[in-house]
């Protein structure tokens, strides 16, 4: 439609194919365009805990300063790496429609001795006071997400959890090359780019983070046309579920460093929103679960939020600040 859209993307793999999918909708509806690419600066520090690098936007904040500077018209997110809060004189322009929301296991070794090791704990209540020293285990995973990292020590507070950082070709093949049992990685990136091993299984237990899964496309607020070029492929009910979630995360704490989850799912004429906040160690869990017409879940995340913190989730919301 005369005008060459310029999408902004990370290099990754995954971050390409991402953009690559955009540049593809666009193109359904007769829009050009062509990728640009932008280093971030989680792509750049590779060693760093991602919840001890202190830095909002990690993944996102290049491609902000890009699109600010007017270097590209559009940029293409991970949505769960979008701070809740976008950076002014940006917004949100699209949502697609999610893929899996689930976290995944990539293990490696014995198939029965995991299965062993993942069976310690055959629920989902917390282990707290003297029990929590229960059932040591050698069983060693790694990830860099301080909520993944604090669902798993709440459930198996025998094992040891490594950082892992990288892309996910680079996790994958540390992996094979760490003295680990496995990793934790999200379902929608290695599905995406067909990298999802044999020896991978779902942790259906592990609520995910706001918005995992999803695509989230950001523009100039004062670019009227990539508004509407964006909004052919905008998928309602994923861009209603995943502000429910971002509503939750921004009412509690807001950010990758907090061990914060939300899930909200669309059935029928109804949204189901499970959430939960841990402390670090995974030794304290606050949990919510709630079931309200679609029509009247505007302000779900809020109330969810404000219902959590009530029931607890408040101490844990402070320690964490003042750990800070």
């Amino acid at each position: 439609m005369g005008k060459l859209m310029r999408i902004g993307t990370r290099e990754s793999q995954l971050a390409v194919w991402q953009a690559t999918l955009v540049q593809q909708l666009l193109a359904k509806n007769n829009y050009s365009s062509e990728l640009v690419f932008i280093k971030s600066e989680g792509d750049m520090d590779l060693q760093t805990p991602l919840y001890q690098m202190g830095v909002k936007g990690i993944f996102t904040k290049s491609l902000d300063i890009a699109l600010l500077a007017n270097k590209i018209d559009i940029a293409v997110h991970s949505m769960k790496d979008v701070p809740t809060q976008l950076a002014k004189g940006i917004i949100q322009s699209a949502v697609l429609e999610r893929a899996s929301h689930k976290d995944i296991l990539v293990y490696k070794g014995d198939q029965d001795f995991v299965n062993a090791q993942l069976a310690i704990i055959n629920n989902d209540a917390p282990i707290t006071g003297s029990s929590f020293t229960l059932h040591p285990s050698p069983f060693t995973i790694a990830t860099s997400s301080i909520r993944r990292k604090a669902q798993w020590l709440n459930r198996y507070p025998g094992h040891a959890v490594e950082n892992l950082r990288g892309n996910v070709n680079t996790r994958l093949r540390k992996v094979q090359e760490q003295n680990w049992n496995g990793a934790i990685f999200a379902a929608a990136g290695l599905e995406r780019i067909q990298m999802r091993p044999e020896n991978a299984v779902d942790l259906d237990w592990m609520l995910p983070a706001p918005a995992q899964g999803a695509i989230m496309v950001v523009c100039r607020d004062d670019d009227r046309f990539s508004l509407d070029a964006c909004q052919y492929f905008n998928h309602t009910e994923t861009a209603i579920c995943t502000r429910i979630e971002r509503d939750f995360l921004s009412s509690l704490l807001g950010g990758c460093s907090t061990p914060i989850s939300a899930l909200a799912q669309v059935k029928g004429a109804q949204l189901l929103f499970k959430g939960n906040i841990l402390s670090v160690d995974g030794k304290d869990k606050v949990e919510i679960e709630k079931t309200i017409d679609l029509d009247e879940s505007l302000h779900l995340g809020n109330t969810a939020a404000t219902e959590i913190l009530n029931k607890g989730g408040n101490i844990i919301a402070d320690a964490i600040r003042n750990a800070k």
